[in-house]
Order: structure tokens, then sequence, then C-alpha cells
């Protein structure tokens, strides 16, 4: 384990302050002047030099990706960058310029509504880096509008008419919801904690990446490892999120946990098993390489739900 806490902290910055935040709980000193290179040198640097002159990464909010504004900034959120003055003016030019009238943001200029999934991770990094509430409670209202009565949400269901809700949806709308409680809002906290309740009960319900009728494997892209994750689901990432949100160890989560388990190596990493098609500023990690945030991301996960034991830890790196 020492020998793996050296070689995460040989890392970029973002990474040396992650692994110091989550697995070593340092020092609000150590800490802060960490966070501070983020900005300054490594990946958050070059996030931010790739910025254009009108205010937008890429060719505006939503294109092409992934290096776009709402990328980029999904990226950046994952470094947990401070709110250094590029981000929030791209933020205030978001707000002004992909609003609906429904109070969604959209990527589109021809469809009334914005995408549930962009809705959800934009609520993530918009509360992640301080939008004022008064300019989330729209999207507040548009997510809680759209809840599927299996607990799940559907990007779908303004285009559409689903039945059952997506795994691929729900994982960010739960991410957004509980970046916007952790930060502090308020507006119809009541409301979306409900809602959280059973969009977690959703994906647990599936054992998170199974058939609930058939016990099967839904998409076995869901069990490949990758990094960033887009929109797209896959088990780590809600392993994450339950372990963010401080959910207790559901039986239920067993089975993805010994299979992120099996995916450790023998050198004691985690690989990136899979990538998503697009351009990007810059590769951070090599798919089929060893991977500082997966390995970094699947430690903190075991920390809290060990199974090796019959009692897990739960205890909560947040």
């Amino acid at each position: 384990m020492n020998n793996i806490i050296k070689w995460l902290l040989e890392g970029d910055f973002s990474i040396q302050y992650l692994t110091k935040k989550y697995l070593m709980n340092a020092g609000s000193d150590e800490l802060q002047h960490l966070r501070n290179r983020i900005a300054l040198e490594g990946w958050g640097r070059k996030f931010l030099d790739a910025r254009n002159e009108n205010g937008h990464w890429g060719r505006g909010f939503y294109q092409p990706k992934w290096i776009s504004s709402h990328y980029t900034l999904l990226d950046l959120r994952y470094l947990e960058i401070e709110s250094v003055e590029p981000i929030m003016e791209t933020l205030a030019l978001i707000l002004q310029e992909s609003k609906s009238p429904d109070g969604s943001i959209n990527e589109s200029n021809t469809v009334p509504s914005g995408d549930l999934c962009v809705n959800g991770m934009f609520l993530n990094y918009a509360s992640f880096f301080g939008v004022s509430e008064t300019n989330l409670q729209a999207i507040v209202d548009y997510i809680l509008a759209n809840q599927m009565p299996d607990g799940g949400f559907n990007c779908e269901i303004t285009r559409k008419n689903p039945i059952h809700s997506s795994m691929h949806t729900t994982i960010s709308i739960l991410e957004g919801i509980w970046e916007f409680i952790k930060t502090g809002y308020q507006y119809r906290v009541d409301e979306l904690t409900k809602a959280k309740k059973a969009a977690e009960e959703f994906l647990l319900i599936h054992c998170l990446y199974k058939s609930s009728r058939s016990g099967e494997i839904i998409d076995k892209k869901w069990i490949m490892l990758s990094f960033p994750s887009r929109w797209r689901y896959d088990i780590l990432r809600a392993l994450v999120y339950f372990v963010n949100a401080g959910v207790p160890y559901d039986p239920r989560m067993n089975d993805a946990v010994n299979l992120l388990k099996s995916k450790q190596r023998k050198d004691g990493t985690w690989p990136v098993q899979a990538k998503h098609p697009g351009q990007v500023h810059f590769d951070m990690e090599n798919t089929g390489t060893p991977s500082r945030f997966n390995t970094l991301r699947a430690l903190r996960v075991l920390s809290v739900y060990d199974i090796s034991t019959s009692m897990p830890n739960n205890r909560h790196l947040t």
C-alpha cells in the first residue's frame, strides 16, 4: 500500500491533492497549498490554457465532444480545481446563452428543452464551483419535474416516451443533486433528498449493473473502468457516487465491489480499460496503462465498502 501511495503522489498536482485529501486525511494547510497549484501547473493549467478568447472551450457550450466548455468544466470539477476566474466567467456565459424558456440548460438550438444528463452534469460542476443558488433553481425544478415512476431518470423523456429509467442519466442526476445538497443550497432540498433516495434505490435494485429481472449484465461496457466517464455509466462511477454521498453499505453493492477488486493488477493498481471516443485537449491517462485516477477512486471505494471481511468499514472519506 505504501508503494501505491508513493506512486499516486508522483502524479499530477490534482492527483496529489485528491490522494492527500481522501486517502491520507492531510491537514487543511497542506491541502490548500496543493489545491492552489492545480490551476498553476500540470493538467489544470493545461485545461485553462485551452480556453478561447471568447470565454468558451471548443466551439461553445457543448461542441465538440470532449473539448467543449461543458465537458472541460466537468473535467476541471473532477480535478477539484478552485473556482478561478476563467471558470466562473464561462459559467456565467453558459447561464446567459444556454437557458431554455423552461429553465433547463440547453445544449442545442433545435430542441425546446435541455438534455437531462447535461443538466445533471451542469448542476454538479456549477454547484461545486459555487454558482449562486438563484441561478440553479430552474435547473432543480426541471430535474424534479422529470423523475420517472421507477425512481430514476431518462434523458429521452423530453423526446420520446420511455417506460424505464437510464443508468447513464440517473448517475448524472444523482451527482448533480448530491453536489447541490453538499454545497449547502436549500432550494427544494427536502424534495431533492427524496428524489435522490429513490434514484439510489433504482441503481441498487439493479445491483449497479444487472437486470432486475434476469440478473444478467445489462451492458458489458458498464463493467469496464474508464476515466473521464463523460456522460457514460460504469460501476466505479456509481460506487464513487455512493461513497461521496455517504450512503451506508448495502448488500446489493457486493457483486460490483467484488468485480472492482478483481480488476486490481498484481502491482496494486487499476487500469483505464476503456476510453470514450472524441476529441480531447490532451490525454491525462492512456487506455491499458495503470491509472492513478482509477486506482485512487478504487482505493477510496474499498476503504469504505470493504467486503473482504464480514463487516464493511463504512468510513466515509469526505
